[in-house]
């Protein structure tokens, strides 16, 4: 197996900020999420990536997206996770360029991108209070704690692999 380099990870959660759509009864929850310390930071730091995060919001309420969930808003990718309409104990998942609105694809050499380190926590948390609350609305108010998502050694598979 050949391994990749991977860049340093630590993200860090700047807010939250609950959106209802157009529609009146969509609504999704919008985590504004940075990774710091990466050579690159207009690229992954809203504090340097020149995206106006109010602007963003009323461009994600025009987006027409339906349902009922949450989003992961990184200046490079945002991911809307929301409950499956047909099996609401499941959650769809799809990804788009957070300037351009454009689709982003999550397949990765045959498999499936889920989620990196923030993602992750911040789907467990979200899937915890959904199963949790007793209405749409008493999960509409709750807000997960996770604030920092370090990965403090991003290359252990590349020497794991290289032993």
């Amino acid at each position: 197996m050949k391994i990749e380099k991977c860049g340093s990870y630590h993200a860090k959660i700047e807010g939250c900020e609950l959106v209802t759509m157009p529609d009146g009864k969509s609504a999704f929850k919008i985590y504004f999420v940075s990774i710091v310390g990466r050579d690159n930071p207009s690229r992954t730091e809203w504090a340097h990536c020149g995206i106006d995060k109010q602007a963003f919001i009323k461009a994600f309420r025009e987006s027409g997206q339906e349902g009922v969930g949450f989003l992961t808003a990184f200046p490079h990718i945002t991911k809307v996770f929301r409950y499956a309409p047909k099996m609401e104990i499941l959650q769809h998942v799809r990804a788009f360029d957070t300037k351009t609105f454009a689709p982003i694809s999550l397949i990765r050499d045959d498999f499936v991108e889920f989620a990196c380190l923030a993602e992750a926590l911040l789907a467990a948390d979200e899937y915890k209070a959904w199963a949790a609350a007793s209405s749409v609305e008493e999960y509409l108010r709750y807000v997960s704690p996770v604030e920092n998502a370090p990965v403090f050694d991003n290359a252990k598979l590349k020497r794991y692999f290289s032993d």
